[in-house]
């Protein structure tokens, strides 16, 4: 299901955004901590995006194509955030090489260049790894 916040929406300038973006991602695991499910965590991301004013769509879909042709798959990320970055939410112990080729895939796919990996799964903190295109 699609959503999308009535935040700024405007194009990520600095790296600012990103931290922005990173900073959501440690106040919600701060806040409820390690053990849920990614659902929870993917509503609490939505509550904390739009309490700071950030724009972003909830699991949008994404046109795949092969050779030009479009596919009726799609892909939907977990979040694209300010309207050029991927953010891909995990909660698992550890983050495996498919987690990052998932977000890079997301990327391509959406032609953004800055993806975020957030994981609420790792103890004692969550993690965030950052990908430019």
């Amino acid at each position: 299901m699609e959503r999308e916040s009535r935040g700024s929406g405007g194009k990520i300038r600095s790296r600012d955004e990103v931290y922005e973006i990173q900073g959501a991602v440690f106040t919600v695991y701060r806040e409820m901590g390690c053990g849920f499910l990614e659902a929870v965590y993917q509503e609490c991301m939505e509550r904390e995006l739009g309490r700071r004013g950030m724009g972003y769509r909830s699991q949008p879909a994404l046109q795949l194509h092969y050779r030009g042709e479009p596919l009726e798959q799609v892909y939907r990320p977990d979040f694209i955030c300010e309207g050029d970055v991927i953010l891909e939410l995990k909660a698992v112990r550890q983050i495996g090489e498919e987690h990052k080729a998932q977000v890079l895939n997301y990327m391509k796919a959406a032609g953004m260049r800055v993806g975020l990996l957030a994981n609420f799964g790792a103890y004692p903190k969550a993690t965030v790894q950052r990908f430019v295109l």
